[in-house]
């Protein structure tokens, strides 16, 4: 399976923060991200680097959620030693051994699920496997459902000095190292939707006799449209209605029954389901994407580890819940059913209907800037005609070469630090360092870092407050073997190169052994030195394959084999957002769709900026924003320096005068000059903008500001974070 780079991203956290101290860690992961194939894939892969470790993985009572994730993880991790509680108390607990329990069947005596004697048993073979000499690593799924004290109790038998709590919603503690898995990196990946539409259509006064009725002819509505577009995809997804009840709500569960039946949906037809604690009826097959029911009536039961992609449109009848409840709810609509973006913004969103205002509120504060007002608007006439050329890639498999990776990982540490063939000198020369690149750690001991000091409270505990300590150890291939495998596995997510790939770079870089012969070695050191080398310095070495991959701009001269070229003609329609409390609504009259108001969501400062400006600029006739993600946008191509196929999406295409400019906007200059500008690739995106617009004879260039002068300053040349270069020009007197 291959992993998206977020969660590839989010893997590398959390081995990372796993080596970090004692603090727990919390793992906020927006549903659809594919938290468990994260999470399985980074027990594997801490586990093969550590030796004697079991991994607990600890579920909330409802849903059977321990039987869901271990066969998850049998799926994507072939061959791992995955147990249940029963298994547990079968065999106990081996290396290597990865346990899916549910915590209720633990501490609740009115589960049945342990009599007091097994529980006595369970701790017992806790014990031997402390004795034995393993070590427990505990992670809690959904870490904000039911959690106790005696929960809690639970975690500590195990005696871990980590804690990983996963949630999409969870609670969080200052003290724990928080990794964020963005909405915005799973949005774009195409594995949730790209909006949650609040209400759509309403009139600014809704008239009904019957609430309940409205919002179910709005939500019924929606869904045939849904049909249709799927259709045009030739997909036989059947996009599915949830509709959630209040508690102790028999009448409401009634009327929803009867008015449903009235469209001829009904339990007895099987287009119906009723998923509610005492009743169960229609829910086979319901998670498949072409599952007959069109609707599903719920409660609180599928709050929590239900898996339905095909779920589209939420009718929240319910009152009073709390705001984590709420917006996992909402969750259950979020995943897109094919784990794709069909270009299509109806499908591309999904529905809330709901006349209940707190959980509007509540899901707004939640969702952010994905919960916005939204519109369609559409293109005016006069712009229907307009194309470009845009570039996609025409290469369905991967074209990383790890012979131009090695090329330019090997151009990028001589330049940083001003190495040649003699290794000698490098080895000096590395131990240095420079002003803006790390110094090397040379050794055959594996040195590591603590602190020491006084610590009055809890606050002082610090690197600020307390001393470094170094601390070294013999290095021993075998023991040491783990750690080497796990830094090189992590060197390579950086730049998503696989284990064999880096350790080959790694020997032909810096090892004398025979098998790594390479022309332009920077190093011969021996087996236990190459050894140290690559675990003291792991922090300098992934950072200096990421940069890598980065540094300069485009060198690689694309053929026409590599790319397609299609034309671009902006879209009729889109989905437009907008922040509906800002207080000024204007419209943007210069943007090619009627209704573009100056309220536009998301957008980022520099956008903001750029759009004010050119609707204010009588120089510009018309501007559109691209999208950021889709075939239907305008995008080109470039590659990183390992050859490795990229899309680049430029912000803003424009009039000038009747000349057609295309730019992109980023982080801009602070008062000192100091870049804000945190994308690695702008000089190769800079650089391949530049080609094609020489290459279509178009106008353009990257723009941001510049704080000390508060300008909008134009690069039309090569990239530089050197505002006072002759590279960066004031905007407004280049048009």
């Amino acid at each position: 399976m291959n992993l998206m780079k977020f969660q590839l991203n989010a893997i590398r956290e959390l081995l990372i923060a796993m080596e970090e101290g004692s603090c727990d860690i919390i793992l906020k992961s927006p549903t659809g991200s594919g938290k468990t194939i994260m999470l399985t894939h980074f027990m594997n892969e801490y586990a093969t680097g550590h030796a004697r470790t079991v991994f607990v993985w600890l579920t909330p009572g409802k849903g059977n959620l321990e039987e869901q994730s271990k066969r998850k993880m049998d799926l994507y991790i072939h061959n791992s030693s995955t147990k249940l509680l029963s298994d547990v108390m079968t065999s106990g607990f081996s290396e290597n051994d990865f346990c899916f329990i549910n915590w209720e069947k633990l501490t609740k005596k009115s589960n049945n699920a342990l009599k007091d004697s097994e529980r006595t048993n369970f701790l017992e073979w806790i014990e031997k496997a402390h004795n034995a000499g393993l070590s427990f690593e505990v992670i809690i799924d959904e870490s904000h459902q039911n959690f106790t004290e005696k929960s809690d109790a639970i975690v500590q038998l195990f005696k871990t000095d980590k804690i990983i709590r996963c949630s999409a919603t969870p609670i969080i503690d200052k003290s724990a190292k928080l990794i964020e898995i963005s909405e915005a990196d799973v949005i774009a990946e195409g594995l949730i939707k790209k909006l949650l539409v609040i209400n759509g259509d309403f009139p600014a006064l809704v008239d009904t006799e019957n609430p309940t009725e409205y919002l179910l002819e709005k939500a019924l509505k929606k869904q045939n449209e849904l049909v249709c577009s799927f259709s045009k995809y030739e997909s036989n997804v059947n996009p599915l209605i949830i509709v959630q009840l209040p508690n102790n709500s028999d009448v409401l569960l009634d009327t929803v029954i009867s008015w449903f039946e009235s469209q001829h949906i009904s339990i007895e037809n099987g287009l119906l389901a009723v998923w509610l604690s005492a009743r169960h009826d229609n829910l086979e097959a319901i998670e498949k994407n072409d599952g007959k029911q069109i609707a599903v009536i719920i409660k609180q039961a599928v709050a929590t580890g239900w898996d339905c992609p095909r779920a589209h449109i939420l009718v929240k009848l319910r009152e009073g819940m709390d705001e984590t409840f709420e917006i996992q709810t909402i969750g259950r609509i979020r995943r897109m059913p094919e784990a794709h973006h069909y270009g299509n913004d109806a499908l591309d969103s999904c529905y809330l209907y709901t006349f209940d205002s707190k959980f509007t509120q509540g899901a707004q504060a939640a969702l952010g800037k994905n919960a916005l007002s939204a519109k369609t608007i559409f293109l005016k006439n006069e712009y229907k005609k307009i194309s470009l050329i845009k570039e996609q890639r025409t290469q369905i498999l991967d074209t990383q070469d790890d012979a131009m990776a090695l090329k330019s990982i090997t151009e990028y540490l001589k330049t940083t630090y001003n190495l040649d063939d003699d290794c000698k000198q490098n080895k000096t020369r590395l131990e240095t360092g420079t002003e803006n690149a790390e110094k090397f750690v040379f050794s055959e001991k594996i040195e590591h870092t603590t602190f020491s000091g006084e610590a009055r409270s809890i606050a002082d505990i610090s690197s600020d407050n307390l001393n470094v300590v170094k601390f070294r150890q013999k290095l021993n291939t075998h023991t040491h073997g783990r750690e080497f495998h796990n830094r090189v596995g992590r060197i390579g997510l950086e730049i998503g190169l696989e284990y064999a790939s880096v350790v080959t770079i790694l020997g032909k870089l810096f090892a004398n052994e025979g098998k790594f012969l390479y022309k332009d070695k920077l190093l011969e050191l021996s087996i236990k030195e190459w050894y140290a080398f690559v675990i003291n310095n792991f922090d300098a070495l992934r950072h200096a394959f990421r940069f890598a991959m980065a540094n300069g701009a485009q060198t690689t001269t694309l053929g026409l084999e590599q790319v397609s070229e299609k034309p671009f003609f902006i879209p009729q329609s889109a989905l437009f957002t907008f922040d509906s409390s800002s207080k000024v609504q204007s419209e943007f009259k210069k943007n090619v769709y009627t209704g573009y108001l100056s309220s536009a969501e998301s957008r980022s400062a520099s956008e903001k900026l750029f759009e004010r400006f050119c609707e204010n600029c009588s120089s510009v006739d018309w501007w559109y924003k691209n999208g950021d993600k889709g075939d239907e946008y305008f995008s080109i191509v470039y590659v990183d320096n390992s050859n490795r196929q990229k899309l680049f999406y430029p912000d803003y295409i424009l009039s000038v005068k009747g000349e057609t400019w295309i730019v992109e906007t980023k982080g801009g200059f602070d008062k000192t000059g100091v870049s804000e500008d945190i994308d690695i690739f702008s000089p190769k995106k800079c650089a391949v903008l530049q080609t094609y617009l020489k290459k279509h004879n178009l106008h353009g260039g990257f723009v941001r500001q510049d704080k000390a002068s508060m300008e909008l300053l134009i690069c039309t040349d090569e990239y530089t974070d050197d505002v006072s270069s002759n590279a960066w020009k004031v905007l407004k007197a280049c048009l």
